[in-house]
């Protein structure tokens, strides 16, 4: 396997038609006779619909009808049947269970009362203004410690338990107990959620802002009533998502349902204080860490627990300890996870759900660990590396977290680090150095392609995956070039639409270790086919076999003989040589499959001023075979800033007495900057894994993200001697005495 295009860092095949913006993203699509769609939010928490007065919004100029509850068209619910991996392809999800309008009680702020069409965006918003609701309200449960003086929380599911966690912690030399808590966050990508739906002679075409075109076609299908082949989905591009787009919200089923009851398509943009309220969120969570050590700092007992908001009606567990049941060598563990309904909107995935909160907890609580045992960060973790998955009792399909720890700390000069609180320092502003691991589990699910070498002489990929902003259609030309010997600029690759070979949701990283291996054999097979063409009477190698024909450079070749793809269909005035394939799970029975890494952060604290500022990150990561070096780096850097964003800025608020969000604005929920961005480097290590895949690669998108605010909160620890155990880690705690 060639290594000129796959592990080298092309350029994004996608890139020059976003920059010219001819990349038309979900609100971009406007099929002719389209309508506007506008919402009208609940402006209470919890409660029900009194009444619902709509007739001044009807005589509001370019208003053709108004959608609520007493008139909304039939539903259906979708399967309750689990949504699983193995599943994928033909699984069905929403978040909130319940359907738009489908009973007048309230569960949460910005839920939706009913839908505005009119003629232009304008009409339908001014129109949506004038559409009066009275409430009878209810008592409000507007966060998860109120939740918890209602009532016990519920059984999460998703726990591990082995050894005997508590008598070994009554056994330790050192021993910590701590209480650690995150915040509501939200994804706010920048292309906010949008559908623009239209019936063609009872056939549904959305085109739709999701993770998922197939398995968003499924659930739709299974709501409207509709066989999946009377379903399309199309997203070609995403501008992101986070996790809040993989499955389908409400505004969604609204916008189809009002094109179907008025012939005409719909489009309906959820606003930007709505992508806070009713398209998911990080769920707020409460985490108890117990851990014990022996006196030379073996980790002895382990426990996770942890308790997250969920919405009523809706049952979302945050897997806070997912990573604590493995990442290190302990023989007493126990992680449990409950939930708390509150009066807020459904929580959703989240980059690194569980993981990103979770290891917060756990990598502060290790730290706070290493500190009483009088151990350096690094040391006490090189010294609990977990040789095998110690969970599930399995080796590790690859492991090299302990080299991405001494390559991390070796660039980031750890070696430097003073132990003492506040002891290291610029001028005014006092140095702290934190560190923390990162882990995230790595997946291949089922997955689709086609492959038509065209008798023009382009190769084009088909593929129901989606392109969310991390370069998929880049790799997916890298994978064809490779095995083919096409220039990247003849191969096109067609993505995120449903009536394509289906493929898996892009979140989770799992689309590059999913996707490629069924482009690969899709590839192969079309190259078989071309061969058999080839080898064919008028083929141009009558005198060859078609499996002794070799390939490179876009071309098949035998001892005498060689001849472009484009000049064996021609001679033989066929269209394409394609292929199909379809490839499945990886076999999770002999090996544990995660990835790995190590975050090293520098933060600055000028206590005169009360600044406080991350200056300096370097990550080493272990994701496997890298496929494409520059977009691999991007997704990590990115994934760090998002990550500074959940340590020192992100919370979404809610008012204690009425439930109402207080900051559902980009003026007052802070996200990082560039002003807030460090000087960042992420070292890519670079080991395939072909246990998970031909290609040795792991997904990159999720790890990013998981440890990062816990090597901040232990840096602020090392520059202040203040634990913040409590995000985001804002100045107002830092002055506290």
């Amino acid at each position: 396997m060639s290594e000129s295009i796959l592990g080298a860092s092309p350029r994004r095949i996608d890139g020059r038609l976003k920059v010219t913006g001819k990349a038309l993203y979900a609100a971009d699509q406007h099929p002719a006779g389209m309508l506007f769609a506008y919402g009208v939010y609940s402006t209470v928490a919890s409660g029900s619909i009194k009444a619902l007065d709509v007739e001044a919004a009807r005589r509001s100029v370019g208003v053709v009808e108004i959608l609520h509850h007493g008139n909304f068209p039939q539903a259906f619910h979708t399967s309750p049947v689990p949504f699983s991996l193995a599943g994928v392809l033909t699984g069905s999800r929403t978040d909130e269970k319940r359907l738009p309008f489908e009973d007048e009680i309230i569960r949460y702020a910005g839920q939706f009362v009913a839908l505005v069409i009119a003629d232009t965006f304008e009409h339908a918003r001014e129109a949506a203004y004038k559409v009066h609701v009275s409430y009878t309200t209810s008592p409000v449960l507007a966060n998860l410690e109120q939740g918890l003086k209602r009532g016990a929380p519920a059984d999460g599911g998703q726990g591990h338990k082995r050894g005997d966690p508590a008598s070994a912690f009554e056994r330790g030399a050192q021993t910590l107990d701590a209480t650690y808590h995150t915040p509501v966050e939200t994804h706010n990508p920048m292309e906010m959620h949008a559908t623009v739906a239209l019936w063609e002679h009872g056939r549904l075409v959305v085109y739709e802002a999701t993770q998922s075109v197939v398995v968003h076609r499924n659930t739709l299908a299974q709501i409207f009533g509709l066989p999946t082949e009377r379903v399309e989905v199309r997203a070609p591009f995403i501008g992101s998502g986070f996790g809040g787009k993989l499955w389908i919200w409400p505004h969604s089923v609204a916008a189809c349902a009002a094109a179907k009851v008025l012939g005409r398509p719909v489009q309906l943009v959820v606003p930007r204080a709505q992508m806070f309220t009713t398209v998911g969120h990080r769920p707020e969570t409460r985490q108890r860490l117990r851990l014990a050590a022996d006196a030379q700092g073996k980790l002895l007992s382990l426990r996770h627990e942890s308790l997250n908001s969920t919405g009523f009606g809706d049952q979302y567990v945050e897997n806070c300890g997912g990573m604590s049941a493995s990442l290190y060598s302990c023989a007493n563990v126990q992680v449990t996870h409950g939930t708390v309904q509150v009066n807020r909107g459904a929580p959703t995935s989240m980059r690194a759900p569980g993981a990103a909160p979770g290891l917060f907890a756990l990598e502060c609580a290790i730290d706070e660990l290493a500190d009483q045992c009088r151990l350096d960060p690094l040391a006490f973790r090189q010294l609990n590396w977990a040789q095998q998955n110690e969970q599930e009792k399995l080796p590790w399909s690859s492991n090299h977290l302990r080299e991405a720890l001494a390559q991390g700390a070796e660039r980031f000069g750890w070696g430097k680090r003073s132990p003492g609180i506040g002891s290291m320092r610029d001028g005014q502003e006092v140095i702290g150095y934190g560190m923390a691991q990162c882990n995230w589990d790595a997946y291949r699910t089922p997955a689709q392609a086609r492959v038509s070498l065209k008798a023009d002489g382009r190769a084009v990929v088909y593929c129901g995956a989606q392109d969310i902003g991390t370069g998929t259609y880049t790799i997916i030309a890298q994978c064809v070039s490779d095995i083919t010997g096409l220039p990247l600029d003849r191969v096109e690759v067609e993505l995120g639409n449903s009536s394509y070979p289906p493929a898996p949701v892009s979140g989770g990283s799992w689309i590059t270790a999913s996707v490629l291996p069924a482009v690969a054999e899709a590839t192969r097979a079309a190259l078989t086919q071309l061969k058999s063409f080839a080898a064919s009477a008028n083929g141009g190698f009558p005198n060859s076999k078609a499996d002794a024909l070799t390939v490179s450079a876009g071309r098949l070749h035998d001892a005498t003989t060689s001849l472009g793809f484009a000049e064996v269909l021609n001679q033989l005035k066929i269209a394409s040589a394609d292929g199909d394939a379809h490839t499945g799970m990886a076999d999770t029975a002999k090996h544990a499959f995660s990835s790995f890494g190590a975050h090293f952060v520098e933060v600055r604290w000028d206590p005169g001023i009360s600044r406080l500022r991350v200056s300096r990150v370097v990550s080493a990561i272990d994701v496997g075979k890298v496929i494409n070096a520059r977009t691999a780096r991007n997704q990590v850097e990115g994934a760090i800033v998002m990550a500074i964003g959940m340590a020192l800025f992100e919370s979404a608020d809610y008012d204690e007495r009425n439930g109402l969000p207080v900051n559902n604005n980009y003026a007052e929920y802070m996200v990082p900057v560039h002003a807030d961005q460090p000087d960042i480097e992420v070292i890519l290590l670079d080991y395939p894994d072909y246990n998970l895949n031909e290609f040795g690669a792991r997904g990159v998108g999720e790890i990013g993200v998981t440890g990062l605010a816990a090597a901040v909160a232990n840096a602020v620890y090392h520059a202040t001697g203040k634990r913040v155990r409590n995000l985001p880690i804002s100045l107002e705690k830092l002055m506290q005495v």
